[in-house]
């Protein structure tokens, strides 16, 4: 397992659209992800220990942000043939027994997660309402474990700025993870 740390914020990187299958069986688009104050992209697995040290507070975050405008959706980029836990059958199970307050969405041939530029998982893009980038960077202090309940919330402290100025803050701690685990030909190199 590789960690790796996303590059900074690239401020008003346009969001790549997508069309992309969700657990509920729909296909969503980018424009039906957005919220009325901005959106919330991230990339995030099921096998990943870095997601699970934060998945409650992913959902805690996701939900919070409701109340400012802003929408989240989760899209799922890993080579599910050697991790067969990130499968849609899976992110299904696990989407409906944590009840997700947002889309699960499968990204079969890795072409979104290589549009944006997603190189782990989680991988946090936060977007104004102009779908211009405005925050990538970690959820809270978190690494494989899950740091103290008064760690400051930094994904969301960010994603509220969004949604109240259309701007992220000018600082910005990159995130942690796993690599998105890429599929590979047969010489091993990635596709």
């Amino acid at each position: 397992m590789v960690s790796l740390e996303p590059p900074v914020c690239d401020f008003g990187a346009k969001a790549p659209d997508f069309k992309l299958l969700g657990v509920d069986g729909k296909i969503w688009t980018l424009q039906e992800c957005m919220g009325r104050n901005g959106l919330l992209v991230m990339f995030i697995c099921n096998h990943c220990p870095y997601v699970k040290a934060v998945h409650a507070r992913i959902l805690r975050d996701a939900h919070d942000l409701k109340g400012c405008g802003i929408e989240s959706v989760a899209i799922m980029s890993n080579d599910t043939v050697n991790y067969p836990d990130d499968s849609y059958e899976n992110m299904q199970k696990i989407a409906e027994e944590y009840n997700y307050p947002f889309p699960y969405l499968i990204d079969e041939t890795q072409e979104i997660a290589k549009a944006y530029g997603a190189v782990c998982t989680p991988d946090f893009f936060g977007y104004n309402t102009d779908f211009e980038l405005q925050y990538r960077g970690r959820l809270d202090a978190s690494r494989k474990d899950t740091a103290p309940d008064d760690t400051r919330r930094d994904l969301y402290e960010a994603m509220k700025r969004v949604a109240n100025t259309g701007h992220g803050p000018a600082e910005q701690l990159s995130s942690i993870g796993c690599s998105i685990k890429w599929k590979q030909d047969q010489t091993g190199e990635t596709l």
